[in-house]
This record gives structure tokens, C-alpha cells and sequence, in this order.
């Protein structure tokens, strides 16, 4: 009579290890898929770092021009200001895409009649500055922190970067995961600054090669034509302000 009982008890454990053992199992597959996820989502950020930086604006010419006319330190540090704005608007498309464009589109013509003003103005000071000055001042080793802020400047005053990042993270499907938590957003941050500071770096990098063997007469052809190309990217910008404002009657707000 005890003997079934044993052999019934005996199932009974086995049971509950084989359960024990499912779950366990179901835990260690899920979070084997959430660091997955998770690594895939980071070489996705560092890319988007990357393809953020790629396409030839104003912050890349004005990147150009400081290499040329201050060596590599100075365009690494306006590439870094450039990388501070990728980095902040991904922030902003993670956390408030929904808010960052409804105010987009509420405020667009101003925007745009600001952000093209502030970079034609950076344009011009581009045009007139003087590269002999700053090759002599870069024998001493000198860069300054207007090259950072400038790069700031034009960065946060240019709409079509922010929706650009927008986009990227819209075609490689990032956002916050519920299952995975919030957590996993930081990483993706961060791999998206140090993919746009790669990038410019060796732009940089490249760029002070080729500016040893360039003529100093050819740096100054460079340093205007880049100070001018910035200043049509921020007449365009302002023109298509005031056309939306004063052809279109959209108000200024």
C-alpha cells in the first residue's frame, strides 16, 4: 500500500523539477534575446551616428573650413558640437517625438526664418575670416571654443537635422521597449554620439593630410567659397520662411 505513494511522490518531484526547469529555461531565452536586441539596437545607434554626420550641410562645411584654415583640433572640436546636437535631438526622438513634432510644426516658419538668418551670419564670418591668421595662431597650438559653439549654433538653428535623425530612427525601428525597459535607451545614446565622434574624427583626420599638401592660396579659395556655400544654405532656409509666410499667409509664431 505505501508503494504507490512513494512512486506517486516520486512522479510528483520530477514534475516539479521538469517545471522548474521550463521556466528557468523560458527566463534565461528571454533575456538571452533582450541583450540580443539590445547589442543590435547599439550597432544600430553607432550607424546612425554615422549616416547623421555623413550628408554634406552646413555644420560639414563648416567643419571643412576649420580643418583647413585651423588644423585637425579645431575641426575635432566643431565635429564634437555637431555630435552634441545628433545626440540631443536623439534624445528627443526616443523620448518626445510626438511633442518635438507638433512644436515643428507649429513653429516651423519662424524656425526657419531664425535658423537661415544665424547661419548666413555664421557664413559670412566664415567668408571674411582670415585662414593666414589661424595658420599662424595653430603653430602655437591654439584652437578656440567658438569653433565648438558655432557648430552648435548652426546645428540647433538647421530643422532638417533634427527630422534627418528622425527619420534614421523611424528606418531602423528604435524606440523605447517596454519589455526591456528604459534602461536600454542610454546605451543607444551613447552609440550614437560615439558614432558620430568616429566619423568626424576621421574626417578630420583625413582632411589635415591633405590640407599639408594644399597651397596656402588654395585654403583661402576654400575658406570663401565654404564661407559662401553656408551662406545660400541660410538664404534658402530664410527664403522658404518668408515664402510660406507671405505667399502662403502662414503667420509667423
Amino acid at each position: 500500500m505505501h508503494v504507490p505513494a512513494k512512486s506517486g511522490n516520486h512522479f510528483s518531484t520530477i514534475l516539479q523539477i521538469y517545471e522548474f526547469n521550463d521556466y528557468f529555461c523560458e527566463i534565461f531565452v528571454k533575456r538571452q534575446v533582450i541583450v540580443l536586441n539590445m547589442v543590435l539596437d547599439i550597432l544600430k545607434g553607432f550607424i546612425i551616428g554615422i549616416c547623421a554626420s555623413a550628408p554634406i550641410g552646413p555644420i560639414a562645411i563648416l567643419v571643412i573650413q576649420k580643418t583647413l584654415g585651423k588644423g585637425h583640433k579645431a575641426g575635432f572640436i566643431t565635429g564634437l558640437g555637431a555630435s552634441c546636437v545628433d545626440t540631443t535631438f536623439s534624445v528627443i526622438a526616443l523620448f518626445a517625438l510626438a511633442i518635438a513634432q507638433d512644436f515643428l510644426n507649429r513653429h516651423k516658419e519662424l524656425i526657419l526664418v531664425c535658423g537661415g538668418v544665424l547661419v548666413a551670419v555664421i557664413g559670412w564670418f566664415m567668408l571674411m575670416s582670415d585662414p593666414f591668421r589661424k595658420l599662424k595662431s595653430e603653430d602655437k597650438g591654439n584652437f578656440s571654443a567658438k569653433d565648438f559653439l558655432q557648430s552648435l549654433a548652426m546645428g540647433f538653428s538647421n530643422p532638417g537635422a533634427i527630422l534627418a535623425i528622425f527619420a534614421l530612427f523611424a528606418f531602423f525601428g528604435i524606440g523605447p521597449d517596454e519589455e526591456s525597459g528604459k534602461w536600454t535607451v542610454l546605451p543607444v545614446i551613447l552609440a550614437v554620439f560615439a558614432g558620430t565622434v568616429v566619423y568626424w574624427f576621421c574626417i578630420t583626420a583625413v582632411l589635415e593630410h591633405f590640407r599639408k599638401r594644399i597651397r596656402m592660396r588654395s585654403i583661402l579659395w576654400i575658406n570663401r567659397i565654404t564661407g559662401l556655400a553656408v551662406i545660400l544654405i541660410g538664404l534658402t532656409l530664410l527664403g522658404e520662411g518668408l515664402y510660406r509666410v507671405v505667399f502662403l499667409g502662414i503667420p509667423l509664431n
